[in-house]
C-alpha cells in the first residue's frame, strides 16, 4: 500500500513522465527557471510560459533518513528516504526512496540514478545508487 498523489494539470507531467521513462521538471521558458514541485506560474519571474522538460536522470544524494516506522499497513521497514539534488536542474530537490542498495552503503554525496516505480496511474521517483560519495 502506498498513498498516491492527485494528479492535477500542474503535476501530471511529473508523476507520469515515468511512463517514458524520464523525469520531467517544470521549467519557465523565459527565464530557464527550474520549477519543483510543479506550478503553472513562475515562482522567479510570474511567468505562465512553463512547460516539462526532461531532467538528465542523475542526481547526489543531499541528505538522507533511514525510516525504521511502517506508517502504513504492509511498508516494508526498514528503508532510506533520500532528499536528491536533480542534475542539470539547479534548486531542485526531490524526496524518494532507495532501492535496490544495502542501507549502511547510502550516504551524503553518493551519485544516484532514477528509476520508477509504477502504481496505478502514477509513476513514483525510486533512485539506485550508481556511484561512491
Amino acid at each position: 500500500m502506498r498513498l498516491l498523489p492527485l494528479l492535477t494539470p500542474e503535476n501530471a507531467p511529473f508523476w507520469t513522465g515515468g511512463a517514458q521513462g524520464k523525469l520531467l521538471i517544470t521549467c519557465c521558458s523565459d527565464c530557464s527557471a527550474a520549477i519543483h514541485p510543479p506550478a503553472l506560474i513562475c515562482p522567479t519571474c510570474l511567468s505562465r510560459n512553463v512547460v516539462p522538460r526532461a531532467a538528465g536522470g542523475t542526481g547526489m544524494i543531499y541528505s538522507y533518513t533511514i525510516n525504521h516506522q511502517p506508517w502504513l499497513p504492509d511498508m516494508v521497514v526498514p528503508f532510506a528516504l533520500a532528499i536528491v539534488d536533480v542534475d542539470g536542474m539547479p534548486g531542485v530537490r526531490i524526496t524518494c526512496e532507495v532501492i535496490d542498495a544495502p542501507l549502511d552503503e547510502v550516504k551524503i554525496g553518493s551519485r544516484v540514478s532514477f528509476t520508477f516505480l509504477p502504481v496505478e496511474d502514477v509513476w513514483v521517483p525510486q533512485v539506485r545508487l550508481s556511484g561512491a560519495a
